[in-house]
Order: structure tokens, then C-alpha cells, then sequence
């Protein structure tokens, strides 16, 4: 459909042929339209009792989960506002690492809530005012009913690495993985000027599928997925003294294309005793400075290798660029790229090198570390979309007590942050006059669907507990929320479920931006390539 404009000489065409125009309240409409979908797609996995999604790729690979971010990832959205819904998933996850169907929920929400002002002709521009002002004292109240905690209490942070994985598969197992989430990220903890930041590319997660999700263990040190070059080197190693090496135990070979003429055979001899005396004096120097664990970033020549043997020492090579710098924070050692200037200095420590066998692998366990300011984390479960699943829990649980330490601050979970935001809302909306008041109502009902959808899930009565939520939150229990393992409404608080205060500004934030973005589109043209034209993928036919 071609864009004709009218004008006092005659017509004008603005957009080419294959151009797909979509005006006002019609564009309004589809943005919103998908937008709920995807909000309806996720709105079932909410909460303890939330259900999974089984996911099947083009390739017939099979994804089962209950995260938010990973359902919008995978289901591959056409629609360009349903693509700005999966963009909030994204940003929790990278930000704060939970709370992503949350946001999704709560956005999809705000948009259909606005929907209904839009039908009783309230300006969208009005609604976004009222959006963004009902977002900045929703902001506001959550840092003042907020409670403060001490970065370092072990309590509160297990008690948030549980709530995470309440919602997850892995909720059965969540009293012993959360002990091992907790220490993981104590471990990589740094404290400067009083202010406690966590690095998580300093934990370093290898899956196995095999044993069961109670096998997951916390390794004080690096696993290597590697085993050791040589059959005659030693399997284990006690009081490891370790060389990083970022170069190869090989003789080099020339950079331009040369050629060597021998014309004696015993030339020849003395070039290969030559290679080998060279390979000899690389090995004999690690030797010397009492190294008996060489890990390589790059090959080890068969020769070397067996040098090394003779020595008793245990070599592993080609091992990736990350993992080295990982090994350097465990160990404590120095990357060297020139054997000629190692010393003992560069060496780092571990109590113990030992090759294990993990399932059919062959690994290296680089254990013991004093002080390690890197780690790992093995994750095991039945099979391998156990395993997957998780890890994605897991990386959940990590996130949220990294955001605990790095802005110590809490509120209950179960819906009751929110519940007690939205009563809030809704007596400050009456300072307000006119339409911009409705638009604050509306935010304030948006946020109730948090609790609302945690209840349905559970198999509650909606109405009912909506209604004894909100006469408990009135009588100034602020901390009630729903729990869907008893199935009534009680104190999350005593219950110890907790979540971290950041997690529910980002929420609040992003879906906030998100809807305002979505109700500022009044026009949707889509401009296809070539002459057939026809709209992308996911938009809706025009009328």
C-alpha cells in the first residue's frame, strides 16, 4: 500500500509501493496487542508453584525452564513491540540476574491497563506523566520500607540465594546449593573504601551431567577440562608448586619459509640433538626453579613431554586464555611468556593437582588455593537439560547475592513489596487532579498483579486473597505477602523470604521505560525490500 498525501496540486506519493503504514489508534492497539502476548507466555511460570516451558528450537534441541529471560530468548518474537518486551528480560538478567518475569508481567500490565485509558480517550502522553510519576515514588517508598543489612551477613545472603531457587527446579536442593552459591561468592568478594564489589568472571562454572544435582560442589581453585599430556607423569600432586606458561615447550619454527641443506648424515644428527638440547634446557629450567605443575597455554612438544616425565613433573596444555587468568587469581602465580626469565618467584601454590575421571572426562582439579580470589563451581545433575536448567538457576542465585553485597539493602518477597506499593499509590494519587490521577490508579493496579499471579499459580483464590492481602497490609503488617507452598497469605519476612531491593527497582524501572516507549508509537510503517513488498514477519495485516 502506497502513501498518497493529498495536496492543492494533486497527489503525492511519500512512501514506495511495498510500504506498510499503520496510523494512531491502530498502531496503538497491535504494540499493545503483542506486548500482553508475550507478558500472557510467561505470566504462568511465576512464583514457587509457577510452571515450566518445554522449548523446541529449529533444530529440534529442547530447552525446559521457568526463566523468564531464557522463554523470551528462545521463542524468537517477530513482532517489533514484542522484541521490546524480550530488550527488559535481557537488561534485568544482564543488571541484576532475577526478576525477569516479573518485569515482563508487570509491563505487559502497565500497557493494558493504559489501554483501557486510552479507550476513554485519556492522551497517551498524559498516562506516560502519570507512568513515570507513580515509577519515581514507587522508587522512592522501596528505599525508605527497605531494611538494612550488613554485606557480610551469612544469614540474610543464604536466606536470598534461597528465595531465588524457591521458584526454580531446583527448590529441593536449594538448602545445600545455597550454602555453596554463598561461598562461591565470598570467596570472590573485594572490599575497597568500605564498598564490597563482586567480580563474576572470577567464577568459573563447568557442567557435567552425570550423579545428581546434590553432587554440585564448590572447588576452591580451577577445574580444567584437559587431562595430563603424558601417561608417565604423576596423576596427583601434593604442595603443587605451579608454572604458568603462555608460550609453547616446543622449538619454534621459522616465521619465513627456509630451508636447511645437509649433505652428511651426521648433520643431520646433530640438528635433531640440537632441537632436543633446546627442548631439554626449557624443561631443565622449569625444573630448577622447583615447579612440579606446568600448565600450558600452548602445545607441549612430544620431547618436552617427556623430559617433564622424568622430572615427576604434571604438565596440561592448551589451555584456554581465560582459565590461565583465572588459575593466576587461585594461585597466586605469575604468566610467563618467556621460560629464559621464569624464577620461583612466579610460581603459585595449591595443596593439591590431581587428574579425576568425571563421568567418561579425564579433568584436572587444581584444589586448596590459599585465599583464592577465583573459583569454581561444578554443577551435576541426571541428565543434561537438568544440568542446564541449573545453571541457569544457579546464575540467578549468584546474581542476586552479588547485588545483596554490593547494595545491601532487602525487602520480603511474594508479592509483598509491591502489594504495599500499590496501596501507597493509590492514597498519594488523590493530590493529584485530573487524568493524571487515573494513570497513578492504573500503575497502582499494575503492580498488584505480581501477588495476584503468584496466588493463581498456586491455586488460590484470586479475589479472596487479593482482599485478605490488602486488609493485612492495612492494618500495617507491611511484609505480607503471599506463600504459595502453604497456600494462604502470611509474613515473608519471618518466613525468611527475602529478595534484593535493587532487583525490584530495575523491575519497576525497565518496564516503566519499556510501556511509556510502546505508548509513544502513534505509527508503525513497515518498509519491506524489494517490489512484492508484504510486512515483516509478526505484524499484524492492515485494515
Amino acid at each position: 500500500m502506497a502513501s498518497i498525501q493529498q495536496t492543492p496540486n494533486g497527489p503525492v506519493l511519500v512512501l514506495k509501493e511495498s510500504a506498510l503504514q499503520e496510523k494512531g489508534r491502530d498502531a496503538q492497539k497491535n504494540n499493545i496487542m503483542a506486548a500482553k502476548m508475550v507478558c500472557d507466555i510467561v505470566k504462568s511460570s511465576l512464583g514457587p508453584r509457577g510452571l515450566d516451558k518445554m522449548l523446541v528450537d529449529s533444530l529440534g534441541d529442547v530447552t525446559i525452564t521457568n526463566d523468564g529471560a531464557t522463554i523470551l530468548k528462545e521463542i524468537d518474537a517477530q513482532h517489533p513491540a514484542a522484541k521490546m518486551m524480550i530488550e527488559i528480560s535481557k537488561t534485568i538478567d544482564n543488571e541484576v540476574g532475577d526478576g525477569t518475569t516479573s518485569s515482563v508481567i508487570f509491563a505487559g500490565t502497565l500497557l493494558a491497563k493504559a489501554e483501557e485509558l486510552l479507550k476513554k480517550d485519556v492522551h497517551s502522553s498524559v498516562i506516560i506523566e502519570g507512568f513515570q510519576a507513580a515509577s519515581e515514588k514507587a522508587l522512592e517508598i522501596l528505599s525508605e520500607i527497605s531494611k538494612k543489612v550488613s554485606p557480610d551477613d551469612r544469614e540474610i545472603l543464604l536466606q536470598v540465594a534461597k528465595t531465588s531457587m524457591e521458584s526454580k527446579l531446583i527448590s529441593e536442593d536449594s538448602e545445600s546449593l545455597s550454602k555453596i552459591v554463598v561461598d562461591s561468592i565470598m570467596n570472590i568478594t573485594e572490599t575497597n573504601d568500605n564498598k564490597s564489589s563482586v567480580d563474576l568472571d572470577n567464577l568459573k562454572v563447568e557442567k557435567k551431567a552425570g550423579g545428581s544435582i546434590q553432587d554440585t560442589a564448590l572447588i576452591k581453585g580451577i577445574v580444567l577440562d584437559k587431562e595430563v599430556v603424558h601417561s608417565g607423569m604423576p596423576k596427583k600432586i601434593q604442595q603443587a608448586k605451579i608454572a604458568l606458561l603462555n608460550t609453547a615447550m616446543e622449538v619454534e619454527k621459522t616465521e619465513m619459509s627456509a630451508e636447511i641443506r645437509i649433505n652428511d648424515p651426521t648433520q643431520m644428527q646433530m640438528f635433531l640433538e640440537e632441537e632436543n638440547r633446546m627442548i631439554k634446557t626449557m624443561v631443565e629450567k622449569v625444573h630448577a626453579i622447583g615447579a612440579n605443575v606446568v600448565i600450558c597455554q600452548k602445545g607441549i612438544d612430544d620431547m618436552a613431554q617427556h623430559f617433564l616425565s622424568k622430572h615427576g613433573i604434571l604438565a596440561v596444555r592448551r589451555v584456554k586464555e581465560s582459565d590461565m587468568t583465572k588459575l593466576a587469581k587461585a594461585t597466586g602465580a605469575r604468566i610467563t611468556s618467556n621460560i629464559e626469565d621464569i624464577s620461583e618467584k612466579d610460581l603459585g601454590a595449591a595443596n593439591l593437582v590431581q587428574q579425576k575421571k568425571v563421568e567418561s572426562d579425564k579433568w584436572v582439579f587444581i584444589e586448596g588455593c590459599k585465599n583464592p580470589q577465583s573459583v569454581t563451581l561444578l554443577i551435576r545433575g541426571g541428565s543434561q537439560r537438568v544440568v542446564d536448567e541449573v545453571d541457569r538457576s544457579i546464575h540467578d542465585s549468584l546474581m542476586v547475592v552479588k547485588d545483596v553485597i554490593e547494595k545491601p539493602e532487602i525487602v520480603a518477597g511474594g508479592g509483598a513489596p509491591e502489594a504495599v506499593l500499590a496501596s501507597f499509590l493509590k492514597d498519594w494519587s488523590e493530590r493529584f487532579e485530573g487524568r493524571q490521577q487515573l494513570a497513578i490508579n492504573k500503575f497502582a493496579e499494575a503492580l498488584e498483579v505480581i501477588p495476584l499471579t503468584i496466588a493463581e499459580n498456586a491455586g488460590m483464590d484470586p479475589i479472596d486473597t487479593m482482599v485478605k492481602l490488602r486488609a493485612r497490609q492495612s492494618e500495617g503488617k507491611k511484609w505480607t505477602g503471599i506463600d504459595a507452598k502453604e497456600g494462604r497469605v502470611a509474613d515473608m519476612l519471618s518466613k525468611n523470604i527475602v529478595e534484593p531491593v535493587v532487583v525490584k527497582e530495575q523491575i519497576i524501572k525497565s518496564a516503566t521505560e519499556a510501556a511509556s516507549m510502546i505508548l509513544r508509537i502513534d505509527d508503525v510503517i513497515a518498509i519491506s525490500g524489494g517490489s512484492g513488498g508484504g510486512m515483516p514477519p509478526g505484524m499484524p495485516p492492515m485494515g
